[in-house]
């Protein structure tokens, strides 16, 4: 019997999850190895899973007569004011509806859950109409108003539902104390609320790194954003994929190192709340 679990445990644990993160991680493995690919071994018709001569040859060109670098710069810059400024409303916002009861709070509240069940492709006509009248149109700050109609709605609610969950007697006994509600809020709910504001500030940065949609009709040629300038390479007569998949690997790595150095609070924020008792 004994001999018979560690086996029957392989069987049924440790044999699908392999086969399921090879599944998983094996389109990244392709990305990043048909990058390293010469142009012969790229257009041969025999299928290597590695390559027999490793060149930089496509990292080369992209930053160099692609100059991929402009738009990682103009994507950087629209993901962490996006962040910032929908960070700021919507955790004013999240902290008004969990501590304050006004006429229409519910309706408001509604009214956010409501946007996000509609496609942001209805949004375009409306927003390039708008971005047109007020001289914003082919300007990063047309990007970041147009992401924060759907990373607004969504941070408010993931805020308020950990708003609910803190405890008011927090802030109650530190304005007992002297303390003004401005100044509760700061010293008492911000440092708590950190891990959900890290978990919510990494979705808002995710969305607007990777978003193309509102990206490719907003911008043009000086203000273009790593999906658009991606989607470039594909023409009428070919696929660059050398650059696209060179692209794709340097598109990711800014993505991994957040991850990687926020991942202890991120897991903390986006559970914070699940588990009462």
């Amino acid at each position: 019997m004994n001999e018979k679990k560690p086996l029957s445990r392989i069987l049924l644990l440790w044999v699908p999850l392999v086969l399921f993160l090879i599944f998983l991680l094996f389109p990244f493995y392709w990305t990043l190895v048909t990058s390293l690919k010469t142009d012969a071994e790229l257009h041969s018709l025999t299928v290597r899973y590695w390559p027999t001569q490793l060149t930089l040859q496509a990292y080369e060109h992209l930053f160099g007569s692609y100059n991929f670098l402009h738009p990682m710069k103009n994507s950087l810059i629209v993901a962490a004011i996006t962040t910032v400024v929908s960070l700021t409303v919507s955790t004013l916002a999240a902290y008004a509806f969990s501590r304050f009861r006004f006429a229409g709070r519910k309706p408001l509240m509604l009214l956010f859950l409501t946007n996000n069940m509609f496609p942001t492709v209805l949004l375009l006509i409306p927003l390039f109409t708008i971005m047109r009248q007020i001289k914003l149109l082919y300007t990063p700050w047309a990007l970041v108003l147009s992401y924060t109609t759907f990373t607004i709605p969504f941070s408010v609610w993931l805020l308020n539902g950990y708003l609910n969950d803190l405890p008011i007697s927090m802030e109650e006994a530190a304005m007992i104390d002297g303390a003004d509600r401005a100044t509760a809020f700061v010293k008492i709910v911000l440092p708590v609320l950190l891990p959900c504001l890290l978990a919510t500030g990494v979705y808002i940065f995710m969305q607007s790194w990777n978003e193309y949609t509102f990206a490719v009709l907003f911008t043009n040629e000086a203000n273009r954003t790593i999906p658009v300038s991606l989607k470039m390479l594909v023409g009428q007569l070919g696929v660059q994929w050398d650059l696209i998949t060179a692209g794709g690997i340097i598109t990711v790595i800014p993505v991994c190192i957040m991850f990687f150095f926020a991942q202890k609070r991120l897991v903390a924020g986006l559970t914070a709340g699940a588990v009462k008792g």
